[in-house]
């Protein structure tokens, strides 16, 4: 592995969600390909490519700001779930194994923030 971000049990762990989202909006109705589906997606992409960018920045701080990000867009990929729960789209049990897989998440992009010091 050539990049840092690559060792971070945290990026694979998003790199993985990714997928499976992805998966999951492959069932979802067309008339969501722009709305839900396209925000469901960008923001699950978006958790590994700040952790990704933020890991080759200049400071820990710089870091920590992408981190941050990352936990952001993690709350929206919750909030994406919800209304897809809400709207009929995501059953039960795919909402809360996702919802458990974003919740490792945050949690170790938390404490990966916090180590920065």
């Amino acid at each position: 592995m050539a990049f840092k971000f690559e060792q971070l049990v945290v990026w694979q762990k998003a790199i993985e969600l990714s997928g499976t989202v992805h998966e999951l909006t492959l069932t979802f109705p067309k008339e969501e390909a722009f709305i839900l589906t396209a925000q469901i997606k960008r923001a699950a992409d978006s958790i590994s490519l700040n952790i990704a960018e933020g890991s080759t920045g200049q400071s820990n701080a710089e870091f920590g700001r992408f981190l941050g990000y990352a936990i952001r867009s993690s709350i929206e990929v919750v909030s994406c779930l919800y209304i897809g729960k809400r709207r009929n789209i995501i059953n039960e049990t795919d909402f809360k194994k996702l919802y458990s897989d974003v919740e490792q998440i945050i949690k170790m992009t938390q404490a990966l923030r916090n180590s920065l010091g």
